[in-house]
């Protein structure tokens, strides 16, 4: 930070607090569809009830593919028999280590957070999940070919399967 000379003591408006948001995403490459569900903790109970989540999104003959990075709770021992009952419509892949670019959702969080949250100071986290819930589902529908990183499919092409990526979790 930057004070000029004259100045002794500035005076900075922050609280000292390190509060965050963690946010559940997925983009859809096919049409760039976005599922969000906002979340304390992260493990493997919540990432179940993500899943679950997504699986409500799912077209009816497609399988779904999450493309997934490594995180722990996305290996949980107590989602196995949840994902062996709905192997036939979910599949998780997971990307190689240290390759974050490669998951098309981060263009979503980069986008959210210029938009949403560069540079601004919220009083509270509660106005802080305002602005990030309002703004990332109004922006994200002006952008959705940017956050996705597809193009639109032909109009009479059925593309093979329902594809999402997803990342987690998200600190402003």
């Amino acid at each position: 930070m930057w004070v000029p000379p004259e100045e002794k003591d500035p005076i900075v408006l922050q609280e000292p607090t390190r509060k965050s948001i963690s946010v559940f995403g997925a983009a859809c490459v096919n049409d760039g569809r976005l599922v969000t569900k906002f979340s304390k903790p992260f493990n493997g109970v919540t990432f179940q009830e993500y899943l679950e989540q997504l699986l409500n999104h799912k077209k009816d003959r497609l399988e779904m593919h999450i493309i997934l990075d490594n995180s722990k709770y996305h290996h949980a021992k107590l989602l196995q028999p949840w994902l062996e009952k709905h192997s036939d419509e979910i599949k998780l892949n997971f990307l190689p280590p240290y390759s974050p670019d490669l998951n098309p959702i981060e263009r979503v969080w980069k986008l959210t957070r210029r938009l949403c949250t560069h540079n601004r100071y919220f009083q509270s986290i509660e106005i802080l999940l305002e602005a990030v819930d309002k703004r990332t589902i109004n922006t994200f529908g002006q952008h959705q070919r940017y956050c996705a990183g597809v193009a639109t499919p032909d109009p009479g092409e059925a593309p093979p399967m329902a594809e999402f990526s997803m990342k987690s979790p998200v600190a402003y």
